[in-house]
């Protein structure tokens, strides 16, 4: 379930991303990247190799965006908080 519930907010965060928010192309690239080494831990999850740094990435885009994207910042937590439900 919490897979699941993750693989929603990525979606909601590329919906968030195709309306065209105004973000450098730096940030964009950044967000879209965060989003893969996500969906790669999702994978790792299922073989049981979790990457440790990857809180940390999601921690550093949420300071990044706090302030500037505040939508983008609370979708992140979410994330966050589902990475932490499943134990990574």
């Amino acid at each position: 379930m919490p897979a699941r519930e993750l693989q929603q907010q990525l979606q909601d965060l590329r919906n968030q991303l195709a309306e065209d928010p105004p973000l450098s192309v730096e940030d964009k690239a950044a967000l879209i990247e965060l989003m893969g080494e996500i969906e790669v831990q999702l994978a790792r999850e299922i073989a049981s190799e979790p990457d440790a740094g990857l809180i940390d990435g999601v921690n550093l885009a949420v300071e990044r965006f706090e302030v500037s994207h505040p939508t983008l910042a609370v979708s992140l937590r979410s994330i966050l908080q589902s990475l932490a439900n499943m134990g990574i």
